[in-house]
């Protein structure tokens, strides 16, 4: 089996980890991308083409995880090349994602969405996925992945990821809004503790990764919100979703983002402007 993947960021980097571990051959171009990027995928033993068009004819099923403005750029770059099945695992609208997957010539495409969290659980996060060839990129779970067919349609996927994240991001930007306050009261602890009580034993540790990762991916959280807005306007005017955007766009202005993903919410707190 050879996979490839358009975009090396923590999604494509850890699963070609688990998926290397499990003989898939492994491709990318890391065309544009740092040093760093590159002798990481060197180091993992995933094979670099100088070209997305050699990365699309050399593999048979080619996955696109990039930030949600540029996927379909990216899917531009391989629409006449792809010789297998092309995968969007993009944070985007059902129809920015049917419109994406339209370009693929060979028609041969997949509306595909991670459920969960890929640093904690790997190769092994839930992915559901849609579309014409979705049970064709299921046969990866022979490789250790674990993927749902949840539709026919390409934007299946998209559309019930996206809701998903309507809630998630809310929550998580409450949160973040919440303590956050009480970091500079000074009571920020007191305060997990006491929203623990009604939340769970496990609260504490959920809700520093959450607060983490919302504020380190701010400008990505940003992408994905627009994404949620715009779909959910079709229906009704989208009152809480439009107040999580416009909290990620602060956050991703404000926000002196490190290089290496901080391990506590107060970390995120202090890089604050």
């Amino acid at each position: 089996m050879q996979v490839g993947f358009i975009g090396f960021g923590e999604v494509a980097s850890t699963f070609s980890i688990g998926l290397l571990e499990n003989g898939v051959d492994v491709y990318t171009c890391l065309e544009g991308r740092s040093a760093r990027t590159v002798e990481n995928a060197r180091i993992n033993g995933v094979k670099i083409y100088n070209s997305y068009k050699e990365l699309a004819e050399n593999s048979e099923i080619l996955i696109s995880s990039v930030v949600p403005a540029m996927a379909f750029e990216v899917a531009e770059l391989v629409s006449n090349h792809s010789r297998g099945i092309y995968v969007d695992m993009n944070n985007v609208s059902p129809e920015t994602v049917k419109k994406t997957l339209h370009i693929i010539e060979n028609g041969k495409t997949v509306d595909a969405a991670i459920i969960g969290s890929v640093l904690k659980n790997g190769l092994g996060v839930k992915i559901i996925a849609s579309g014409p060839f979705a049970d064709e990129f299921s046969e990866l779970n022979d490789y250790g992945m674990n993927i749902t067919v949840v539709g026919p349609e390409n934007g299946d996927a998209s559309a019930i990821k996206l809701l998903r994240s309507a809630y998630t991001k809310g929550v998580s930007a409450l949160l973040l809004e919440t303590v956050y306050h009480g970091f500079k009261m000074g009571i920020d602890r007191e305060v997990l503790e006491y929203i623990s009580i009604t939340e769970g034993e496990n609260f504490l540790e959920s809700a520093n990764s959450r607060m983490v990762s919302a504020g380190f991916h701010a400008k990505r959280r940003t992408q994905e919100m627009e994404e949620v807005v715009d779909m959910l306007y079709k229906y009704q005017y989208p009152f809480m979703s439009k107040a999580t955007l416009e909290f990620f766009k602060f956050m991703s202005q404000n926000f002196k983002k490190p290089s290496e993903r901080p391990k506590n919410y107060t970390e995120i707190f202090k890089l604050l402007y």
